[in-house]
C-alpha cells in the first residue's frame, strides 16, 4: 500500500518469530487451484459490440432500440470542447445539437488532430445535455446518426425506467 510490499516475506519466517513461516490467506485461492487465479473459461463469453459497431447496426435496422441504449449508456463518447467547460453546441440545425463521437478517430476527423476533448460515458450525456438539445454521433462518419430532442427524452426516460422500475 503506501510505500511497503504487503507480501514481502510470504512463506518466510518473519523477524521476531523463530521459526514461524507465513501462510497465503485462505481466499488465495480455491481447492485445486494453482496460485489463487481461476482457470480461464474455454470459450470466453463474447464482448459486448463496440458504440461504432452499435451506430452501424442500428441504423442498417438489425439492432433494437433498448439494446442500443444499453450500449450507448456504458460507451464512453469522446465531446469536441472550447474554451469553457461543456458541451460544444451546433445551432445552425433546425434544433441545437451537439456533436459526439464515437471514438478519438473519429473525433479528430472532424475537429482537426489539435483538438481539445473531454470524454463521458452515455448515461452521462444523457444526464448532462441541456433540456431541448439532440445529439449527432460521429457526424463525419460512414453511419452519422442523429438524436433529435424528443429522441434525447425517450432515452432518458428509457434509462430511469431501467434503473428505477
Amino acid at each position: 500500500m503506501y510505500g511497503y510490499d504487503q507480501n514481502a516475506g510470504l512463506g518466510q519466517p518473519h523477524p521476531g518469530h523463530q521459526g514461524y513461516a507465513t501462510t497465503p490467506p485462505p481466499y488465495a485461492g480455491a481447492p485445486g487451484q494453482q496460485g489463487g487465479y481461476a482457470e480461464p473459461p474455454l470459450y470466453p463469453e463474447p464482448s459486448p459490440p463496440s458504440l461504432a459497431e452499435a451506430v452501424k447496426a442500428f441504423t442498417a435496422g438489425s439492432l433494437a432500440v433498448e439494446d442500443f441504449q444499453q450500449i450507448f449508456a456504458t460507451s464512453k463518447i469522446y465531446c469536441p470542447r472550447g474554451d469553457n467547460p461543456g458541451f460544444l453546441a451546433l445551432h445552425n440545425t433546425q434544433q441545437p445539437v451537439i456533436p459526439l463521437f464515437t471514438s478519438l478517430k473519429e473525433l479528430r476527423r472532424y475537429a482537426g488532430r489539435e483538438s481539445k476533448y473531454f470524454t463521458v460515458t452515455g448515461a452521462e450525456v444523457l444526464d448532462l445535455l441541456p433540456t431541448g438539445y439532440g445529439f449527432v454521433l460521429d457526424m463525419e462518419g460512414e453511419h452519422r446518426m442523429v438524436v433529435d430532442a424528443k429522441a434525447v427524452e425517450e432515452m432518458v426516460d428509457f434509462a430511469m425506467r431501467r434503473m428505477y422500475g
